[in-house]
């Protein structure tokens, strides 16, 4: 008997491909919706700040359910929670170093 995995069937090519263009043309939105509120300055700086945050965090999800198949509900719970401290992780790096820097940059004045 061959352990080889099955070859997919037209039906799952198709549904695929479908997620793959999915997930390319909300993340292209997600990417052009803050460089056009930033290029035309449509909104006060602190609302732009926050529709960008809001942008990249929903096109982080739309890469992990589109590109990466990461489907809570379906998969193995080990998956998500290794994605889930690895983002802690860099969540801890990123606002150590700005935490340093602007200490840093408040000492030199």
């Amino acid at each position: 008997m061959s352990d080889a995995p099955a070859a997919p069937t037209e039906q799952e090519y198709k549904r695929e491909l479908h997620t793959y263009i999915l997930g390319y043309v909300l993340a292209l939105a997600l990417t052009l919706v803050p460089y056009g509120l930033v290029y035309w300055s449509a909104m006060a700086t602190s609302a732009l700040y926050l529709a960008i945050g809001s942008c990249a965090i929903v096109q982080a999800i739309i890469h992990s359910r589109c590109f990466l198949h990461i489907n809570p509900p379906r998969q193995n719970m080990d998956d998500l929670h290794l994605i889930l401290f690895s983002s802690m992780i860099l969540f801890f790096m990123i606002g150590g170093t700005i935490w340093i820097l602007a200490n840093l940059a408040f000492r030199m004045q």
